[in-house]
């Protein structure tokens, strides 16, 4: 295999988009050649049912800085993106849609913003060209709600057009469909992350490949990402605290009960008798929860040699020779 060194890496998942990768791969090709910096262009083809892959074929015979992915079926985006990530050569690596919706002319502007320190730019396309209810309306919910839940504030989580520092994505490993909150799990390991207009434009050939049931993946996702930003290296936070709640409540409940029945009472037909143990038996299981997490916490950094921080840089000061 031949070794090769390039700044850039654009990553494109690609599904049933014969109609439009000849134009894509133009359009990148007339933006990214003039700058005068080494790029290779990757488009990873998620398993197409159409002709894409005769495309993709055609196109490596006439583009030198073309590689193309052909992943066996279709994985989703967030496994394409991950192909593209782990075969990507460039030091800044930036993604978009192969719908054409993306410009190409703002890549450019997030190479830039990248240049400046930053380690994460995402696009927000604030004149989006998409139905206003069914596309544009429940977008802005999400990125409300996303935001509010992640503390990490930008107005356009789904948008494609993202510029990466390589190193950081090295970090990140991402699975089931968590490629939408990919600012959150950069966010995770002490990204610098900032957020850059661009333009949209509007869809010319085929169709959305989205629908509603998307919103209840966001949904899942989001429970878990949230999950992961608070409390990754200390699951017995959220468990254990929970425990003690439920184990303290089933305490002075059955004080409570133990108390009435010194006095003469029955309990035994009680429903508060057996919500106190139910309390009591979940959290023991809650707390038990917690230090089997605390476990697995430990087996995951261990065991990779990942540590629980990031260092950005190490500044020393000069010493005196003598």
């Amino acid at each position: 295999m031949t070794s090769y060194n390039v700044d850039i890496s654009i990553v494109i998942p690609i599904f049933n988009e014969e109609e439009s990768i000849h134009l894509l791969v133009d359009q990148l090709l007339k933006v990214m050649r003039p700058i005068g910096e080494s790029f290779e262009i990757v488009l990873i083809n998620d398993g197409s049912t159409d002709k894409t892959e005769d495309a993709l074929s055609k196109l490596t015979l006439e583009v030198p800085e073309l590689v193309c992915i052909l992943l066996r079926k279709n994985y989703g985006q967030t496994a394409a993106m991950a192909a593209g990530f782990d075969l990507a050569k460039g030091e800044i690596i930036v993604t978009l849609d192969g719908d054409l919706q993306n410009d190409p002319r703002d890549i450019p502007l997030l190479i830039a913003k990248i240049r400046d320190g930053f380690d994460l730019v995402s696009g927000w396309r604030y004149r989006r060209k998409d139905s206003e209810l069914t596309r544009k309306l429940p977008s802005k919910i999400a990125n409300r709600l996303i935001g509010y839940v992640t503390g990490v504030r930008l107005n356009d989580y789904g948008c494609s057009l993202k510029a990466y520092r390589k190193e950081v994505l090295s970090d990140i490993r991402p699975y089931g469909e968590l490629h939408r909150f990919l600012p959150v799990l950069a966010n995770i390991e002490g990204a610098k992350i900032t957020e850059l207009r661009v333009n949209h434009r509007a869809r010319k050939y085929g169709k959305s490949k989205y629908g509603i049931d998307r919103t209840f993946r966001v949904l899942m996702d989001l429970l878990t990402v949230w999950f992961m930003n608070r409390f990754l290296t200390r699951p017995m936070y959220v468990f254990g605290f929970g425990g003690m709640i439920a184990i303290c409540g089933s305490f002075l409940t059955s004080l409570y009960l133990l108390g009435i029945k010194i006095m003469g009472e029955n309990i035994g037909n009680r429903p508060l008798l057996m919500f106190s143990l139910l309390l009591g038996i979940a959290g023991v299981q809650l707390f038990c929860f917690g230090l089997l997490g605390e476990l697995q916490i430990r087996t995951y950094h261990e065991s990779q040699g990942r540590p629980i921080y990031r260092i950005r840089n190490t500044l020393r000061g000069r010493r005196s020779s003598s």
